[in-house]
C-alpha cells in the first residue's frame, strides 16, 4: 500500500495488490480518500456491489473478459454469472517524480495479457482542497475492444466502465454547469461533473476525452465514472494506444455550481 500526502498530511491510500476475490474485479484501489479536513469521500466492497471498490480503474468487458466483477451483462439475458472474471495485476514500478507509478496488466480469465498499462497517480494542493491526477496509457498487441452493459444491450444510459469513484454513503447531488441530478447528467459530456455529499465534502472531476461520457449516480448508490464505452465500444489497437488523464478535486464543504 501507498499513501499519498498533501503538505505532510495523508488523504489517500493506494492498494496496489488487494486481497480481493476475483469475482469483484481483481485490481489496485485507492481507498480510504479524504478530505483534507478529514472527510471520508470513498466507499469499499457495499453491500450492495461489493465489486466497488474505492476510486480504481475498472472495464466490464475487455475482449470477453469481465475485468469489473458482479455479473456479466449478457446480451439477450441479462446480468449472468459467468467465469470470465480478470484481473488487473501490478507487473513493476516506474520512476515518479512524484506519487505513484507503475506497469500493470489487464488479463483474462486464462491468465493472457490482453492489455498493458502504464499509469501514474499523484495528489497535490489546489484551490479549496486538494487535487488527485489519474492518468493511464493501455497499449495492446492486437485490436482489443472494450465494452459496456449499455454496448451489449442494456437500456438506461448504463454505459459505465472505466475511472470509476464509489463515493461514500449518504445523500448526494450530482451536477454541471448546465444540468443538475442523476437523469441529467448521465451521459453528459460536460468539462466537469460535481458530486457532493455528507461532511459535507464535494468532487469535482475533469478529463473527458473521444467519446467518453459521464456515467453518475445518486439514487441507487452515489458514484461517477469517467465511462471509457458508453454508447459503442472503445478499441485499443497497436499502433493507437488510449491513454487519459484525469483531475478530481477533493474538497471540504459543498461547492455551489457557480
Amino acid at each position: 500500500m501507498t499513501v499519498l500526502s498533501v503538505r505532510g498530511e495523508p488523504v489517500a491510500s493506494y492498494v496496489v495488490e488487494p486481497e480481493v476475490d476475483r469475482r469483484h474485479g481483481r485490481r489496485p484501489y485507492l481507498h480510504p480518500v479524504r478530505t483534507l479536513g478529514g472527510v471520508l469521500v470513498t466507499d469499499l466492497a457495499p453491500e450492495d456491489h461489493v465489486w466497488h471498490l474505492g476510486a480504481s480503474l475498472a472495464v466490464q468487458d475487455v475482449a470477453g473478459a469481465n475485468l469489473w466483477g458482479g455479473r456479466t451483462y449478457v446480451r439477450g439475458q441479462g446480468y449472468t454469472w459467468r467465469a470470465d472474471h480478470g484481473a488487473i495485476v501490478h507487473t513493476a514500478w516506474l520512476p515518479a517524480d512524484d506519487g505513484v507509478a507503475h506497469l500493470l496488466e489487464w488479463r483474462g480469465p486464462d491468465d493472457e495479457v490482453l492489455l498493458v498499462e502504464e499509469r501514474r497517480i499523484s495528489a497535490a494542493a489546489a484551490p479549496g482542497g486538494w487535487e488527485l491526477t489519474f492518468a493511464f496509457t493501455l497499449s495492446a498487441e492486437r485490436d482489443v475492444a472494450l465494452g459496456s452493459p449499455a454496448t451489449n444491450g442494456r437500456p438506461g444510459g448504463a454505459g459505465y466502465g472505466g475511472f470509476f469513484w464509489r463515493a461514500a454513503p449518504g445523500p448526494a447531488r450530482v451536477f454541471t454547469a448546465e444540468a443538475d441530478g442523476e437523469e441529467a447528467v448521465n451521459g453528459s459530456a460536460a468539462p466537469w461533473v460535481a458530486l457532493t455529499g455528507p461532511g459535507p465534502y464535494t468532487l469535482v472531476f475533469r478529463g473527458l476525452s473521444g467519446a467518453d461520457r459521464w456515467f453518475v449516480r445518486t439514487g441507487i448508490y452515489p458514484g461517477v465514472c469517467a465511462a471509457l464505452a458508453f454508447d459503442e465500444p472503445l478499441v485499443v489497437r497497436p499502433d493507437a494506444p488510449v491513454s487519459r488523464r484525469y483531475t478530481v478535486l477533493v474538497a471540504d464543504g459543498e461547492v455551489t455550481p457557480e
